[in-house]
């Protein structure tokens, strides 16, 4: 299968290329595609250099897939060029997310939906994904009325200049790149992207929108706080679910044990619990501190942990491809 990658060589390009190697996903021709100041580089793949080349090359090469890592202009202006040659774009961006024509998409939830003539998929925001893999096997067993979330979301999640900016504060460096409009090293920002005139981010807008789009269940009330933390490896959150039927915690805990993606860390007699250091460079999501909420009745708390490069925007994006070439979709 011809694959492009684009955005090769950035941050969740960069673990694309890591993911699509680990899975063995089947690769006859890899097309690393970057900006044209990137154009004639080489990445390496598996032991093998081959040559960044522009979206124009790219887009003439007709891959079978392509893998977009490249911002929502990006994706607004050339997937409709790839999808025109008949290219499968998997788009990483927020560009097509609530576009009634695109899936959107998250395998363990909804990949049913995806048909042959779906030729651009969007991979939804990785804060939305972890939450919506933990919840929809309790959607389907319970029925969620309502999710009360905040995120504690590391700054991977911006970017490399994010990074930096840490990493420049914690070493006393105080004239690098600032990504954020305050410091992040020993502090905790509740803003991620721009507000919107209802006070609430677009991100945690995305969280609303997306969720019920992937659950397929506009009935479905949720509320979203975003907050930046000064972590790396992986974003958290803190889950409140009321439902429509009460629950018991054991079956609650197997559900979850039994839903493939999921790993159950829940053991606080023994001070265990999902961190984002042991989420980190892991594929899976993880949920801890299971209890009920003795404020309200049918109502759960949860603690859901995962890495956000990769299951929140890379692996979730090579899972959609494997879906789509196993049930021979390109």
């Amino acid at each position: 299968m011809k694959v492009a990658v684009v955005g090769a060589t950035g941050l969740v390009g960069t673990v694309m290329l890591r993911v699509l190697a680990e899975r063995n996903f089947p690769i006859t021709e890899l097309i690393p595609v970057a900006s044209a100041k990137s154009v004639g580089k080489e990445i390496e793949y598996k032991g093998k250099r081959f040559p960044i080349v522009s979206m124009e090359t790219a887009i003439e090469m007709r891959p079978d897939i392509a893998l977009f890592s490249a911002g929502g202009n990006t994706s607004l202006e050339n997937a409709p060029k790839f999808k025109a040659v008949g290219t499968t774009v998997i788009d990483n961006s927020s560009a097509w997310r609530m576009d009634p024509q695109v899936p959107l998409v998250v395998p363990e939830v909804n990949a049913n939906i995806l048909t042959s003539a779906d030729k651009i998929i969007a991979n939804p925001n990785c804060s939305t994904i972890q939450m919506v893999v933990a919840l929809k096997p309790l959607h389907d067993r319970y029925g969620i009325k309502r999710v009360v979330v905040s995120t504690y979301q590391s700054v991977t999640g911006t970017g490399v200049k994010a990074v930096n900016q840490m990493m420049n504060e914690r070493s006393g460096i105080t004239d690098g790149e600032m990504a954020y409009a305050y410091p992040i090293d020993l502090n905790v920002i509740p803003h991620i992207d721009v507000f919107t005139e209802n006070g609430y981010t677009k991100e945690e807008m995305k969280m609303i929108k997306e969720t019920k789009k992937i659950m397929g269940d506009d009935q479905i009330r949720l509320t979203a706080t975003t907050v930046r933390i000064p972590v790396m490896g992986g974003h958290s959150e803190s889950v409140n679910i009321e439902f429509k039927e009460d629950f018991d915690l054991t079956e609650v805990r197997s559900i979850l044990e039994n839903t493939p993606g999921i790993i159950v860390v829940d053991d606080v007699a023994n001070l265990k619990y999902p961190m984002p250091k042991d989420a980190h460079e892991k594929d899976e999501v993880f949920v801890g501190r299971i209890r009920r909420d003795e404020s309200l009745d049918n109502t759960l708390n949860m603690w859901i942990v995962a890495d956000n490069l990769r299951k929140g925007a890379a692996t979730n994006a090579v899972q959609i491809a494997e879906y789509i070439a196993a049930n021979n979709l390109v």
